[in-house]
């Protein structure tokens, strides 16, 4: 019993400092909204971040009874290879530095399949956060629920000031 006082006695002060402390206000932008908090990639969480977003995107074709998509070894290179170019451009856009499109771009890597769709993002956010965007706004939402896909590609781009150039796309 006397241990359990002498605990209790020792430990209040912090519990009470800890109950007084405030969290620090969120940083605001020049029009006074929270600013964007970086979300650094390391290379672990670089592992994890392509299935977590192909696990959401097929939740979302789940929750419409569509076929789940599988990962595309070229759809992912055709990817990777326009979230570094947008990086170069400073520019979020659907063409390349070289005037390529989305469909230039899958033929170059050898796809087969036919594209139904590439989504393009600039941003601080998470894949999670950049996923529910683009399911946002009825365009980008209709790829990701586009009932003739079958096949995905996914890829980013992230600079050292922390932007991220999110690439996805979607083929059948």
């Amino acid at each position: 019993m006397t241990m359990n006082r002498r605990t209790f006695a020792a430990l209040a002060p912090v519990a009470l400092l800890a109950a007084c402390a405030t969290a620090a206000p969120p940083l605001l932008d020049a029009s006074g909204k929270p600013a964007p908090q970086v979300y650094r990639i390391s290379g672990e969480t670089a592992a994890v971040i392509p299935f977590r977003m192909l696990d959401s995107v097929n939740a979302l074709r789940a929750a419409k009874r569509l076929p789940p998509l599988v990962f595309n070894a070229q759809l992912n290179a055709a990817a990777a290879t326009h979230s570094r170019d947008m990086s170069v451009q400073n520019r979020p856009w659907h063409f390349g530095s070289d005037g390529s499109s989305p469909l230039d771009r899958v033929r170059r890597v050898g796809y087969q399949g036919k594209l139904l769709g590439e989504l393009i993002s600039e941003t601080y956010q998470t894949e999670l956060e950049t996923l529910a965007a683009w399911s946002g706004q009825a365009d980008t939402r209709a790829v990701i629920m586009d009932p003739l896909a079958r096949e995905i590609g996914f890829a980013w781009f992230q600079e050292t000031n922390g932007k991220i150039w999110w690439t996805l796309v979607v083929g059948g």
